[in-house]
């Protein structure tokens, strides 16, 4: 009964449809997270993503790759399992706009090095964070200990503050290298 209309108190299709995002968006946050943590499925583990993250302007490297790989791993895996969702969400939100800072000088769309594939997961993650699991979810089993109310702005409260924290002081030091170089006056 879990694809059709809900007419009693079980879980229906609304419920259905948040765990498949749930499951397609955690896992796909997990997946990244643990590139940069592990050096999983291709990635470059700590080391190489610090590196990578100094070049962007993300500053310490390895601290920055350490709390990017965690907001997407931990974020990820928590809304998989639909647990504490209003704080995972906000968490992967948050890795998610630093991502989009960076590619935003690409434009929009993902084949052209964009920000499009970061704002859809970082918005579907915020989705999910505003919505709620769903019943076929921890926080649902839970009695939702780990998802009230006041915990949706109270995570997307502090997760704006440390992301326009984050992405303010890489904009400063990547204009500060800029003002460094020196500029060409005449084009040969």
């Amino acid at each position: 009964m879990i694809f059709c209309e809900r007419h009693d108190s079980g879980p229906g299709r609304r419920d259905a449809g948040l765990l498949l995002l749930r499951l397609g968006a955690g896992g796909v946050l997990m997946a990244h997270g643990t590139q940069k943590l592990f050096g999983w499925f291709g990635g470059h583990g700590i080391e190489g993503t610090g590196q990578f993250m100094e070049t962007v302007g993300y500053s310490p490297g390895k601290p920055s790759a350490t709390a990017a790989g965690l907001a997407e791993t931990g974020g990820g895996a928590l809304l998989a399992l639909g647990l504490a969702t209003p704080a995972a969400g906000a968490a992967a939100a948050g890795a998610m706009a630093g991502a989009a800072a960076v590619h935003t000088p690409n434009g929009f769309f993902a084949q052209e090095g964009g920000y499009e594939y970061a704002a859809t997961l970082g918005l579907t993650a915020a989705g999910l964070a505003i919505t709620g699991a769903g019943r076929l979810s921890l926080d649902h089993a839970l009695g939702h200990v780990l998802d009230r109310n006041w915990m949706l702005p109270a995570a997307f409260g502090v997760t704006a503050a440390a992301t326009a924290l984050v992405i303010g002081a890489r904009a400063k030091r990547l204009r500060k290298a800029r003002e460094g170089e020196q500029q060409t006056l005449f084009e040969e």
